[in-house]
């Protein structure tokens, strides 16, 4: 399975973006999925997570009702809108799909494929 993320930029304060991340594999209807960001010097964390059918989502408090994650089977991607950014999300976001589960989980180490990462940059 491979994931392939885009959507990252360079953006102001305040701005929007959109992170799309498509996978290659055959059960992605089946696999949760999730973001996790890596800000500059710091570990990586979770952002958001979003079951097989959509239907369960959970976020980090840091950007509970700023950014949502939704998927579409369909076309096998994993999406994350994120509003009014700020400084403080600078990171490089990774894309990242559970191995076997269905469900919406935070745990980065349930998650067997990971995105290479895009970089997302918020000027003040």
């Amino acid at each position: 399975v491979q994931l392939q993320a885009s959507g990252g930029g360079l953006v102001q304060a305040g701005s929007s973006l959109r992170l799309s991340c498509t996978s290659s594999g055959r059960v992605f209807r089946y696999r949760g999925m999730a973001w996790f960001r890596q800000p500059p010097g710091k570990e990586r964390m979770f952002v958001a997570t979003i079951s097989h059918s959509g239907s369960t989502t959970y976020y980090a408090d840091s950007v509970k009702g700023w950014f949502t994650i939704s998927r579409d089977n369909a076309k096998n991607t994993v999406y994350l809108q994120m509003d009014s950014l700020q400084a403080e999300d600078t990171a490089v976001y990774y894309c990242a799909e559970s191995g076997e589960l269905s469900s919406a989980v935070i745990d980065a180490s349930l998650y067997a494929y990971w995105g290479q990462g895009t970089q997302v940059t918020v000027s003040s």
